[in-house]
């Protein structure tokens, strides 16, 4: 599939590091802070209280034998499509062989008993693949797969039309699950996963009308795939590819190493309502080269300790964020249920710092900088007509690069207390930034220009909010840190109708 690298960009040199005192902050892994509150009591706990299957096989249903090696596998392959199998309880395995894999038919309906689990002993790779469209799992326990980087375990080839209901997707290597267009997945654990809980990936084209909803995504990469490849961009709770049109709602999403949920290039039409998004290592969301979003109603809450400490650590100045928007915003020309990305009516509350505003002002189609290489915006369809003279002026000037605009952030509550996430600086920003555009040499966005554009010229707003704690604003660059004053005076103007209670805690 490729590998599209997280870039988290940094726009001016690495300042000296600074002793763990200066900052309040230590990285080392003995010292790391664990969350103290328990989750709200309308989580999705799925994993601890999974629903059970049906006791007896339903009229009509094939029943699978858990003493039989592959009796999954061999009644799929000789029965017609539209079948439904009734898995016994107990534990089910595929053969020997690691392609050994279930491959259905259009419209198959697996059914777990209570306590059926198919276990690939970690030596199958793969657990459900093929490209037949409408097939539905549920009930189902699936762990100790072995699927390959970047591959997942069910719904290995993204069919279409899956549906992914009560089942748990845990302890397998790559991703849990991957996603199909109008895939649905609802009230299911996905845990502890060596890459991720799903990766919403489809090789021939983009996936349209995902759901994913009531489920709780846990404990995921745990194979730990940012150290062994820094700067990969190939982790997370969840991670979303070119996906045009989804609803994330209801949803647990803690305790991930790394990101919760991450939508990178050219995703559109995201609806993330009502979730609850907590102590994640990295941040609770990126929405990272994509389009128009409603972000709403979430509780986000102490994430982003452990990568926010250890930049600071570094004396890295950029604003490391818990919700982190990369050369993403609105479009108009792209066809979604809003034409903007709003952010409004959450609760962010002890998480290391708020949110980011980002442009990478040498980051544009076809340019060397570009970590998502051989993509382009969706407004530009032949990468290699972003290139001099055509770049330079309208309408390839504005369509050859993502652009972090029409961000409108609103209603919003923003809490934090510094003794609960345990630091004293560089965990209490705001942002809307850029870096000084340098590169290629026949970049037209070189200069100030991408940050006066992001910071000024975009509508990126903030209003109406309510800051509790000791906030600080970062808009330009990173070196332009202010205070709530300054963030709200001219030039600036950012948090009209907006309060401002300084001291710490809620």
């Amino acid at each position: 599939m490729g590998i599209k690298g997280r870039h988290w960009a940094l726009p001016a040199a690495l300042l000296a590091l600074v002793l763990p005192m200066a900052t309040g902050c230590d990285s080392a892994p003995s010292t790391r802070l664990k969350p103290t509150a328990g989750p709200a009591t309308t989580v999705a706990r799925v994993c601890a209280e999974p629903a059970s299957g049906p006791a007896k096989a339903p009229a009509g249903a094939v029943t699978v034998d858990p003493a039989k090696p592959g009796d999954l596998a061999a009644k799929t392959k000789s029965r017609p499509p539209n079948t439904t199998f009734w898995l016994r309880p107990g534990r089910h395995r595929l053969d020997k062989d690691r392609y050994a894999q279930v491959v259905p038919k259009k419209g198959d309906v697996y059914l777990g008993a209570p306590g059926a689990v198919l276990d690939g002993r970690r030596t199958n790779q793969y657990a459900f693949s093929g490209g037949a469209p409408d097939v539905t799992i549920r009930y189902l326990t699936v762990r100790n797969f072995v699927a390959p980087q970047n591959e997942g375990v069910v719904n290995h080839d993204s069919a279409d039309g899956w549906v992914i209901e009560h089942t748990t997707i845990q302890d397998n290597s790559g991703a849990g699950l991957m996603a199909g267009a109008r895939q649905q997945v609802r009230a299911s654990c996905l845990r502890d996963n060596g890459q991720y809980g799903m990766n919403a990936y489809k090789g021939n084209g983009p996936i349209s009308g995902l759901v994913l909803e009531g489920n709780e995504i846990t404990g995921n990469n745990t194979d730990d795939w940012e150290r062994k490849q820094e700067g990969c961009g190939c982790t997370g709770g969840v991670k979303f590819w070119a996906v045009d049109g989804a609803d994330v709602r209801g949803n647990w999403v803690h305790d991930n190493r790394g990101t919760g949920l991450w939508a990178d290039t050219d995703n559109n039409d995201f609806l993330i309502e009502d979730n609850v998004l907590e102590a994640n290592d990295g941040a609770a969301l990126i929405y990272e080269t994509s389009y128009n979003a409603v972000v709403r109603g979430n509780t986000i809450r102490r994430n982003n300790w452990v990568e926010g400490r250890k930049y600071a650590d570094r004396g890295d100045s950029f604003p490391f964020a818990t919700v982190y928007l990369s050369e993403s915003g609105g479009e108009p020309r792209v066809r979604a249920r809003t034409d903007k990305i709003e952010i409004a009516r959450n609760l962010l509350e002890d998480n290391w710092s708020g949110i980011t505003l980002w442009e990478n002002a040498d980051r544009f189609c076809n340019s060397p900088a570009n970590t998502s290489s051989g993509d382009c915006t969706l407004l530009v369809k032949n990468t290699k007509r972003c290139a001099q003279p055509a770049i330079a002026t309208a309408p390839l000037y504005d369509d050859c690069r993502w652009r972090t605009q029409r961000v409108d952030i609103h209603d919003n509550r923003f809490v934090l207390d510094k003794s609960v996430v345990g630091c004293t600086v560089k965990c209490d920003r705001m942002a809307v930034l850029a870096n000084y555009g340098t590169y290629p040499d026949w970049s037209p966005y070189q200069g100030d220009r991408v940050a006066e554009a992001i910071t000024g010229k975009q509508h990126n707003r903030w209003h109406d909010n309510t800051y509790v704690g000791p906030w600080r604003f970062v808009a330009h660059d990173p070196s332009r840190v202010l205070d709530s004053g300054q963030w709200q005076g001219t030039p600036y103007r950012q948090d009209a109708g907006s309060t401002f209670r300084a001291q710490d805690g809620g």
